[in-house]
């Protein structure tokens, strides 16, 4: 394919989305793609102003641009006055970015900021492509269901929301070094100041981290020392200190809480079971490192989907699920028998691997430029 653009950048992409980790990090995964294949490719970015994707992207090494937009509050609040006035001054500033950046496609991952960008883009007659994680599609991928030319979905029957014509099953991207463990064991134990003898339990609430778990963890803290079980305890940051508290409390060596965890590859790598939300990208992720999996979903998520999404592991006998509202009385006393039956452990695993999309990024490259060389 000759170069389109004077300046020997092509293609150029503006990735949109985010909000949550459960969408920047696909969307990061999808950027990596399109860099390894086409590495004189541009990048940009757009997001939120004030969302952790304003601090998460750049960290990964891509520029940003900020949009004021936010969504409904669900209660009846001054901030919903202002709602129509961020949507319009959003979707002005994206028509800015995209006349300065000359895009050839546009990428929208879900969340506000890609409404307004995938929104301004397709009045430009720019290509369009939106990657749905979820079960449950959010309502800014359902708004621009009818204004993008292709649909990447990670669930079967996707065709209750989206038009058929433009769904492509694609699985959900996930960081690429997450794909590959292999030898990276010793490194995590050393990071996070492991014994290479014990079991370790990994606990994961979602990048905002999950009050539900945290507090189910906290009550029950004391059963890993007892039983010599290490953890590794991403809280989330409103939950970091008194998880600090609390591990120092207990005062067993095998405890480590942290707020965020950056090299999520090192903790698989080292966990021989992990408890976890039921987001799109958590479900992905554990089918791809082949952990066992206790997942409890989150109950106020959109249509429950985070119940669906779990229950497409349980369904294969390929994760456990505790209820949230179960959480306390019985989500630390099953990871401790689930981390004492190697047997249980080993089918979880076999079955969970079966379940995996290996190739969800490079699909999804493919698609994004099939828009691009129309």
């Amino acid at each position: 394919m000759t170069n389109k653009k004077t300046n020997n950048r092509w293609p150029r992409v503006i990735i949109s989305g985010g909000g949550t980790g459960g969408h920047i990090f696909p969307a990061v995964a999808i950027a990596r793609g399109i860099q390894e294949q086409y590495p004189s490719s541009d990048i940009l970015f757009v997001g939120a102003q004030g969302k952790m994707e304003m601090e998460k992207v750049p960290a990964a090494g891509f520029p940003i641009e900020g949009l004021w937009i936010s969504g409904l509050q669900r209660s009846l609040t001054l901030k919903n006055l202002l709602f129509p006035v961020k949507v319009l001054s959003s979707v002005w500033k994206a028509l800015r970015i995209i006349r300065k950046f000359k895009p050839d496609v546009a990428i929208g991952v879900g969340g506000y900021a890609s409404g307004s960008l995938l929104y301004a883009a397709s009045m430009k007659g720019i290509p369009c492509l939106i990657q749905e994680q979820n079960s449950f599609p959010g309502i800014t991928n359902k708004i621009l269901k009818n204004r993008v030319q292709t649909i990447c979905v990670a669930y079967d029957r996707m065709d209750r929301f989206f038009p058929s014509e433009k769904i492509v099953l694609t699985g959900n991207p996930v960081r690429k070094e997450i794909t590959k463990l292999e030898g990276k064991r010793e490194r995590g134990l050393e990071k996070f100041n492991l014994d290479s003898t014990k079991k370790t339990v990994l606990v994961v609430g979602g990048s905002l981290g999950a009050r539900s778990i945290n507090q189910s963890i906290d009550a029950n803290l004391q059963l890993f020392a007892d039983n010599d079980i290490q953890l590794i305890w991403q809280t989330g940051k409103l939950y970091t200190e008194q998880a600090k508290k609390r591990v120092a409390e207990v005062g067993y060596k095998g405890i480590s809480s942290l707020d965020f965890i950056a090299d999520m590859d090192l903790a698989y790598a080292v966990a021989d079971v992990v408890i976890s939300r039921a987001g799109a990208l958590a479900v992905s992720e554990l089918c791809l490192v082949k952990k066992p999996a206790i997942l409890v979903p989150l109950p106020s998520a959109a249509e429950d989907h985070q119940t669906k999404n779990a229950m497409s592991l349980v369904s294969y006998n390929a994760a456990i699920l505790v209820k949230d509202n179960e959480a306390k009385e019985h989500l630390v006393q099953d990871a401790i028998a689930l981390v004492n039956d190697q047997e249980q452990m080993d089918k979880l695993s076999r079955n969970i691997e079966k379940l995996a999309f290996a190739n969800a990024t490079e699909t999804i490259v493919s698609e994004v430029m099939k828009l691009i060389n129309k």
